[in-house]
Parts: structure tokens; C-alpha cells; sequence
């Protein structure tokens, strides 16, 4: 069978289509004939051996997917499913823990459930768990014409709450508003614009996936016992600093958001935060944006766009029609 992997870690342009075995899987494992891949950003890094999982080559890349079951696990054959590994499912057959196998509604696509399991799950968790949001709250997302930025923008939303989207272009934030933000404010400045949006008041949480320049106006930004989620640094300017005694001042909090920290400890977690999804994708209110789509030769296409920030929504590679 086919599988993309990484044979030496020099980058996307050195990725391999390579004839693999067929996996058999364990007990406990579902064995899952993949349909669509999703691109993730630890997929970049896995390719340059950045991340801070470094398997030995060579390997398979892969983090998100989407498919039918072929055995195991307790779901039945042809059964359509969505799916994680840390690396590995993009491939056309791949083993995947039960506990990370998650049943497909009919009316989601391949393409629209391979984009669900990271993103989709690391808002929730980000939301929900560490930002303890509540029904009529406001979330500011930042990144918001991104993978993990549409998600929050649409986890947030089938929570209750308002939101307000930050973008670097109007491109983007057409993507943002596709996605269901309420209202969208571009970077430049989004501080003020914010503050008008909110009547001076500020937003109750901020989802950062940015980092870098931004992450002290979003402290400005919050309103009083407001929550700001460090999701990431996509920015690429450094890990940001905060004076403590603004937390203590404006009675507010910097919360660490580590959904694959913790699901390690507690993988049964994810029942529940697929059984809290499930809903929202049947009502429509979560809806992945998919970007564009590639072919499996084209893996490293997809890589490149992803680091050239040219992406809009979540990219998929198709291993099946």
C-alpha cells in the first residue's frame, strides 16, 4: 500500500510515496481505510525534525484522517470514521486506537472529517475545559482564517457565545465570517477596534494561536476575570512574556492550552469531547472550511503552501475518491 513518509528530515521537498506493508492491527486498534488526509502543522516539523516527537525514519506522516472501518475496535465494517495519530495515517490502510476513532454523521464529508479531529478537538478542549466558557460569553480568536482558528470560531459559537475574529486580510476574513464569526476586525489595530465592539468592556476569552507582537494587546483586550488561551506561536517571533502584576490588577488569567498533553494521561476524554461535538456538527453549526486539496504525490505541495502561510481553512490530501 501507498504511504507518505519521511526518509530523511530535510523538509517537504524530500517527502516519499513509498510501497509500504499493510498494518495489522492490535488489540484495541481499529483498522481504518484512509479516504482523506488532513494537513497539520506538526507535519511541517515532523518533515525537518523539529517536532518534539522525532521518530526514526523513515516514517509515515499523517495526523488527521478520515475513512471507512475495515475490522476492530467495536465498530463495524464500512462504518465512516474520523481519526488521529501523533504521525502515520497518511497511508492508505492505518491502525489507530479505538479510544481516537470517532463515528462520521452522514452528511460529513471525507474531506470535512479529516479536518475535524486536531483542530476541532484542541478548541474544545481550549474552550470548554481550559477557558470554562459559558453561554453568552465573548471569545476573541485570533489566527481566525486558520485550521484551529475556524474551529474556535465554530466551537465557540455552538457554546453560546459571541465572537469577534482577528485577521491579517480581508481574504482571511471572508474565511472567518464563511466560518460564523459574528464580527471580524483586522490585526492592525485590533485592539481599539475590539473595545468599540465591546463597548469599552473587553471579551471574556482569547484564543491565541498566534503569539509574538499580539499577545499584549490581547491582554489589554480582555475584560475583567477574562481567560487568555496560549494555544500556540504561530507568528514565529518568540515565546511572549507577561507582567504578572497586570493579571493581578485586572483580576485576569494566561491559561496554558496542551489538549495532547492531556489526553495522554486521559484518553476516555475524548468520548466526551467527541459525544460534546456531535451536536454541533449534526446542527451545522461546525462545519471544518476546507481549503484546498491535493493529491497524495502532491503531500509536499501541501507542506509548503501550509509554510508559505498561503492556506486558507484546513488543507486535505486525498488518498481516495
Amino acid at each position: 500500500m501507498r504511504a507518505v513518509q519521511v526518509h530523511t528530515p530535510t523538509g517537504p521537498d524530500d517527502l516519499v510515496v513509498a510501497d509500504v506493508e499493510e498494518p495489522t492491527p492490535g488489540e484495541g486498534e481499529v483498522l481504518v481505510e484512509v479516504h482523506s488526509v488532513g494537513v497539520a502543522f506538526p507535519d511541517l516539523l515532523l518533515s525537518r525534525g523539529r517536532y518534539q516527537v522525532r521518530p526514526d525514519p523513515p516514517f509515515t506522516l499523517g495526523v488527521d484522517c478520515a475513512g471507512t472501518v475495515v475490522s476492530g475496535g467495536g465498530f463495524t465494517p464500512g462504518q465512516r470514521v474520523a481519526g488521529f495519530l501523533v504521525h502515520g495515517v497518511a497511508a492508505e490502510r492505518v491502525a489507530i486506537p479505538a479510544a481516537q476513532v470517532f463515528a462520521l454523521p452522514d452528511a460529513v464529508s471525507y474531506d470535512a472529517g479529516a479536518a475535524l479531529p486536531m483542530n476541532y478537538l484542541t478548541a474544545h478542549f481550549a474552550l470548554a475545559e481550559r477557558g470554562g466558557l459559558r453561554d453568552g460569553e465573548t471569545v476573541l480568536v485570533h489566527g481566525a482564517a486558520g485550521g484551529v482558528g475556524t474551529a474556535s470560531i465554530q466551537v465557540a459559537k455552538g457554546l453560546g457565545a459571541r465572537t469577534i475574529a482577528v485577521t491579517s486580510t480581508e481574504e482571511k476574513a471572508q474565511v472567518a465570517r464563511d466560518a460564523g464569526a459574528d464580527e471580524v476586525v483586522l490585526l492592525d489595530g485590533f485592539k481599539d477596534a475590539v473595545a468599540g465592539l465591546t463597548d469599552g468592556r473587553g471579551v471574556d476569552v482569547v484564543v491565541d494561536v498566534v503569539g509574538g507582537d499580539v499577545f499584549t494587546d490581547s491582554l489589554r483586550s480582555l475584560a475583567p476575570q477574562g481567560r487568555l488561551l496560549v494555544v500556540g506561536f504561530a507568528a514565529g517571533q518568540g515565546i511572549p512574556e507577561v507582567k504578572v502584576n497586570r493579571l493581578l490588577l485586572t483580576n485576569t488569567d494566561v491559561r496554558g492550552v496542551g489538549w495532547g498533553a492531556y489526553v495522554t494521561t486521559r484518553p476516555e476524554y475524548l468520548a466526551e469531547q467527541w459525544a460534546a461535538l456531535e451536536p454541533m456538527l449534526v446542527s451545522g453549526v461546525v462545519d471544518p472550511p476546507v481549503g484546498a486539496t491535493y493529491g497524495v504525490e502532491d503531500y509536499g505541495q501541501a507542506l509548503r503552501d501550509m509554510d508559505a502561510r498561503r492556506t486558507l481553512g484546513k488543507s486535505v490530501v486525498r488518498l481516495r475518491d
